[in-house]
């Protein structure tokens, strides 16, 4: 006989290290990037999503993971090679932004739009994360 049990999101302390990380490195490699990926509208929002506790685990999981190689200087094709640098983080972004496509809300991508249009030298607060 199956147990009714409450369903519980739970991020252990490795995935609250690699978010805090993310918020850290974010905004910065955003200002690098924003003239390579022609997505990065979406990437803020995937940004906003993966902050937001409204967002189910495994969506979460995946944008964490997706983000932390996109702030990572060091990966396949290294970011610092002009034009092609974010080609490998651009790949990796779209393929999870794709796959958790309806766990990113409009509230995300309003917030996203806003971010943006501030510049990412501004942005950054977390009192720009969509409120649910």
């Amino acid at each position: 006989m199956a147990r009714d049990e409450p369903e519980i999101e739970i991020l252990g302390p490795e995935d609250e290290k690699k978010q805090a990380h993310i918020r850290a490195k974010f905004w910065p490699t955003v200002k690098k990037a924003l003239r390579t990926i022609p997505f990065m509208d979406e990437v803020v929002a995937a940004y906003f999503a993966m902050l937001d506790p409204q967002t189910p685990a495994r969506p979460r999981l995946i944008l964490i993971g997706a983000l932390a190689y996109f702030v990572l200087p060091f990966d396949l094709v290294p970011d610092i090679i002009f034009g092609v640098g974010f080609l490998d983080d651009a790949s990796i972004l779209a393929a999870a932004i794709a796959s958790v496509r309806s766990s990113i809300t409009d509230d995300h991508r309003e917030a996203a739009r806003r971010a943006l249009a501030e510049g990412p030298e501004d942005a950054g607060s977390e009192s720009k994360t969509a409120s649910a």
